[in-house]
């Protein structure tokens, strides 16, 4: 009772009353202690400050360690083919059945944790096999489930709420990778499945009672409303979404969480005024953690640049360099680019952009042992700015890059702003006024790019599609941006699957797979195309039954 009560402070923005209930029991009790590290993690994700993501991950090896005190003594893992028989699966404790499950939960955000902890390979790895360990316990768990005779409805709810939750999470995230990926993970014992995924974690949902339910519901939200529209071509389900806000508000009316999705909600309707107002009533909701207020900063300057509202943009853009930690040098170009849209800039605006595009090079910083592909792209767009003393339409490129384009289709009049705005550079371009540049090419396929994008947007797939060949057709005169011909290619099969001919859009992804590598953002990439063609596929086979049946 205590855990749930301090899921209901935690939800509320009450994050010291919800420590303070946990912490009489942290170090005894594994859900008091799951608790407190689940609130350490989020910080430390949000924060990225070093100090706070050691104290997570002390927090989540205490947890671990707690729960193999209770663990069954022959680890779930070493006797599976003994356990899941329904004489040994109703052999196990209670105790045990939710030391394994928090096990499972304490692990896997612990390995999360090391890919930001830790550079090295052999950790990358470690974080890797303990990955596989906690999936494998889920698997384990869900087959006790099933088969184990329950005596306790509470402590069933409760179990199965995590088993749903952590198969379906599970599922969902290596369903999205893209199938290179995917076929090391099979190797390696991983596999994924998008619908089973959606499956669970709706399972998981309906468990009202159940404590990990709102974990479901984040896990939904966080699917539906970001990670479907960063990286992929697809909608989510908005329909989903608005029902679960409408009861997540009604429990939680100032929680910064729902009132931040609720905000996302409306941005991916392109109610921008209403999408407004939520994230800013979600970052002035608490000041507890200031670090989610940039959260709200970074939706905030997108949906002004949406709108072109290029001096409220840049207040948001502003705030974020100067107090998130996440990434300076991605925060210092955006800055740049908000600026650089401008029709006028003062001589110390003028000054600022200068300083910066020296200092985001060395603001450049290394993840997982890597630099992340967003700060390479920035360092060499300042690099294209030394070199011939401007840029493309900077922001409207960043709106495309960040799959935002999608989100302008859907009202007419904001996206045929964006459209003749690129038409009058597209005309500068024509008449000589970037003739100085020695990435011509580069910057007239950008143009056609975006004319392009916008054009699909507006429903102009024929025009679209003459764009797109035009990128393609330059690609031997690009110097540089070499991204330009594969994404160019990916929009042009997007423009086939409309017009219908899902054959052609798959060949032309298959190319793009095969023949291309080695450019700017191309992991992002790999991942729509990914997306695109368990689409295509899931469309080609549901045409091929129809046909069959009839």
């Amino acid at each position: 009772m205590e855990c749930r009560a301090a899921l209901d402070l935690f939800f509320n923005n009450r994050f010291d009353e919800a420590r303070l209930l946990l912490s009489p029991g942290v170090g005894k009790s594994m859900y008091h202690t799951m608790g407190n590290a689940v609130f350490l993690y989020i910080e430390a994700v949000l924060t990225f400050d070093q100090c706070l993501i050691t104290k997570a991950s002390e927090a989540l090896k205490s947890c671990i360690d707690l729960c193999n005190k209770y663990r069954r003594k022959s680890t779930l893992s070493e006797s599976l083919g003994r356990m899941v028989k329904k004489p040994h699966s109703n052999s196990i404790t209670t105790e045990e059945l939710h030391a394994e499950l928090c096990y499972a939960e304490a692990l896997l955000l612990k390995s999360l944790l090391t890919f930001i902890e830790d550079e090295t390979l052999v950790s990358f790895i470690k974080a890797g096999l303990k990955i596989r360990t906690c999936y494998n316990s889920y698997k384990e768990c869900n087959n006790i489930l099933t088969t184990r005779k329950w005596t306790n409805e509470a402590h069933k709810v409760h179990f199965e709420s995590g088993v749903h939750v952590g198969i379906g999470a599970f599922n969902l995230m290596i369903s999205f990778l893209p199938s290179r990926v995917i076929k090391l993970l099979e190797f390696i014992g991983f596999s994924g499945n998008k619908e089973l995924g959606l499956e669970e974690l709706g399972k998981c949902y309906e468990l009202k009672d159940g404590i990990r339910q709102v974990l479901s519901v984040m896990t939904i939200l966080s699917y539906n409303l970001i990670t479907i529209y960063v990286l992929s071509h697809e909608e989510g389900d908005l329909e989903l979404s608005n029902r679960i806000l409408e009861d997540q508000l009604q429990l939680y009316p100032d929680g910064l969480w729902f009132l931040y999705f609720k905000g996302r909600l409306e941005f991916m309707k392109c109610n921008i005024s209403e999408a407004n107002k939520f994230y800013i009533k979600s970052w002035k909701s608490q000041e507890v953690w200031p670090q989610f207020h940039h959260l709200c900063f970074w939706e905030l300057m997108w949906t002004h640049c949406v709108i072109l509202d290029w001096k409220e943009a840049l207040v948001y853009a502003s705030n974020l360099l100067k107090s998130s930690k996440w990434s300076r040098t991605i925060y210092g170009y955006q800055k740049i680019s908000m600026l650089l849209m401008m029709s006028t800039l003062s001589s110390d605006e003028k000054e600022e952009i200068n300083t910066l595009i020296k200092k985001i090079p060395q603001w450049r910083q290394r993840f997982a042992g890597k630099s992340l592909p967003m700060e390479k792209f920035c360092v060499r767009r300042c690099e294209r700015y030394e070199s011939q003393k401007f840029l493309i339409l900077p922001a409207i490129e960043l709106l495309y890059l960040w799959n935002l384009f999608k989100i302008v289709g859907k009202k007419w009049d904001l996206c045929h702003s964006i459209y003749q705005m690129i038409l009058k550079s597209i005309s500068d371009f024509e008449s000589g006024e970037f003739s100085n540049s020695d990435f011509e090419y580069d910057n007239k396929a950008l143009l056609l790019l975006l004319k392009g994008a916008c054009l699909f947007q507006l429903k102009s797939y024929y025009q679209a599609e003459e764009c797109f060949k035009q990128v393609i057709s330059l690609e031997k005169k690009i110097k540089v941006d070499t991204f330009l011909v594969p994404f160019g290619l990916v929009e042009l099969s997007l423009v086939y699957a409309k017009q219908g001919d899902i054959q052609k859009a798959v060949q032309i992804l298959e190319n793009v797979k095969k023949n291309y590598s080695g450019y700017s953002l191309e992991s992002r990439l790999h991942f729509r195309i990914h997306s695109a063609l368990l689409d295509f596929t899931s469309f080609n086979k549901k045409i091929s039954e129809a046909t069959e049946a009839y």
